[in-house]
């Protein structure tokens, strides 16, 4: 395939709403679109009907259900705790949330942390509009969690930065910016974050690992060397997918470009085998960001809106909703929440959050 193509994933708690397309052969809810719509114009986007994730990049949350059941049995009894240790923008993260939605209901919680606040702020946006209250959004360095989450968590998730070699078809920068010394460099970097966020697994735990990358130095050699000096046993990889190009490599699964639909993208798996400690402090230790999570179950009125109406809201724009209720509204779009209005009567007050506006005209 030469072009890159565009791909989404539906939210199965929100009616799967959305654009249709090809099936993901990993994801049950990944649709492989023919055509890119201009997904600013879609209220249905805004709402967390759906979102827009590469399909490669959704085989770690494949990886995730299929190595689920390995997690011991005593954390299922309480609350599974997964860290998403690189989360930005949110696609792994919003795939795992959906995933424990189905398999353990309300029985986990789920940290989503990025390191540079930038993109933890759009991580959180993200987060937020998906709408899953399970969800916290962190910004901590990976040796702070290590430090102060001794054995707290069941399940890390690492899509660790990379040299981006998988990139190179959809992103110019990864090109540009690539050179021969850059996967040795992305290596050390990687081995650095994996071991100073290794003692928040706990023993027994399930560390998924995957880049963006087709080199080995950041792929096998990276979980081999984890295995080995940080305490670990290898989950073989299977050959699921094979018919959809598909490789196994030795430890892991590679995705390249060309092979299938989506972009680069290796993953891997291994469970903790060192001891770590019981985790003494709470979640809340770790200073979550505001969630801004998009929680319409107060009991408000609520406002069906057209679709002119829906774009209008989503660009901030003063809404005339005279045959509504006085009083804060959720304003909707086929049923599905936007946010917030304070109706006056003679006009509405917009109070959708400036970060998310649309900015292009409607």
């Amino acid at each position: 395939m030469d072009s890159a193509v565009t791909s989404l994933r539906l939210n199965p708690f929100k009616g799967c709403d959305g654009p249709d397309g090809a099936p993901v052969p990993w994801n049950r809810y990944g649709r492989i679109l023919s055509t890119r719509p201009n997904f600013t114009l879609d209220p249905l986007f805004h709402a967390g009907c759906y979102y827009v994730q590469d399909s490669s990049a959704m085989f770690v949350g494949h990886l995730f259900r299929k190595y689920l059941d390995v997690i011991p049995s005593a954390a299922k009894e309480s609350h599974v705790k997964i860290l998403d240790l690189c989360a930005a923008p949110g696609g792994k993260t919003t795939d795992i949330a959906a995933s424990c939605r189905e398999a353990l209901g309300n029985a986990f919680e789920l940290t989503a942390n990025e390191v540079m606040k930038a993109r933890a702020s759009v991580l959180a946006d993200n987060v937020a509009v998906w709408g899953d209250p399970n969800v916290t959004v962190t910004s901590v360095d990976p040796a702070v969690i290590g430090r102060t989450m001794k054995g707290h968590y069941d399940v890390i998730v690492a899509d660790v930065p990379c040299s981006g070699e998988g990139m190179f078809r959809k992103d110019p920068r990864a090109v540009a910016e690539w050179s021969p010394q850059l996967p040795g460099i992305c290596a050390a970097r990687q081995k650095r974050i994996l071991a100073d966020a290794w003692p928040a697994l706990r023993e027994g735990g399930l560390l998924i690992y995957s880049t963006c990358t087709y080199e080995d130095c950041e792929n096998d050699d990276n979980l081999e060397w984890a295995a080995r000096e940080l305490g670990g046993d290898i989950i073989p990889p299977e050959d699921e997918f094979g018919q959809y190009g598909v490789r196994l490599t030795r430890h892991g699964n590679l995705l390249k470009a060309g092979d299938v639909p989506g972009e680069g993208q290796w993953a891997g798996a291994l469970i903790k085998t060192a001891e770590a400690p019981s985790a003494r402090c709470k979640i809340a230790d770790l200073r979550p960001l505001e969630s801004r999570m998009q929680n319409f179950d107060g009991g408000e009125p609520r406002v069906e809106l057209d679709l002119q109406q829906a774009l209008k809201y989503l660009h901030r724009d003063t809404l005339f909703l005279p045959d509504a209720p006085l009083g804060m509204l959720v304003v909707c779009y086929r049923s599905h929440p936007l946010g917030f209005v304070k109706n006056l009567g003679s006009r509405c007050n917009n109070l959708y959050p400036k970060s998310r506006r649309i900015q292009m005209d409607v």
